[in-house]
């Protein structure tokens, strides 16, 4: 790391590594928790019925944009290889409208307002990418 741009990228990645890392390994560890709450969440929307479905699904998601985050930093730091690192970035700004669109749906606003932070960062690490 050897400029402020190089660490400005390399922390978006290690930001959205441990956010979606930590909420993916969340719904593994407490699976029944984390269903109960969606099917509670989602019970008076179109996507009630797939509250089964949803939270295996969004789980991988968040455990793969994790993943690739935390791969894309390695790489970023190690090799300057950015490849991952932009797909990281990517999968995150994915993995955010889908949980944005989920909580629009569950017209849950002060939820969906909460992920624009995140997404703000998201977008500003796509930018940083394209530096």
């Amino acid at each position: 790391m050897s400029s402020p741009l190089e660490f400005a990228r390399l922390a978006v990645l290690v930001f959205f590594a441990i956010c979606f890392l930590q909420a993916g390994l969340d719904k593994a560890f407490d699976w029944k928790g984390n269903l109960e709450y969606f099917r509670g969440h989602f019970s008076k929307t179109v996507l009630g019925p797939f509250a089964g479905l949803l939270l295996p699904g969004l789980a991988l998601l968040e455990l793969l944009t994790g993943a690739v985050c935390l791969a894309g930093a390695a790489m970023l730091s190690l090799r300057s290889d950015a490849l991952l690192a932009h797909l990281g970035v990517m999968l995150s700004l994915l993995s955010l409208l889908v949980l944005f669109s989920g909580q629009r749906l569950a017209k849950d606003y002060a939820g969906a307002a909460s992920i624009a932070g995140y997404f703000a960062v998201a977008l500003l690490g796509a930018v940083l990418f394209a530096i």
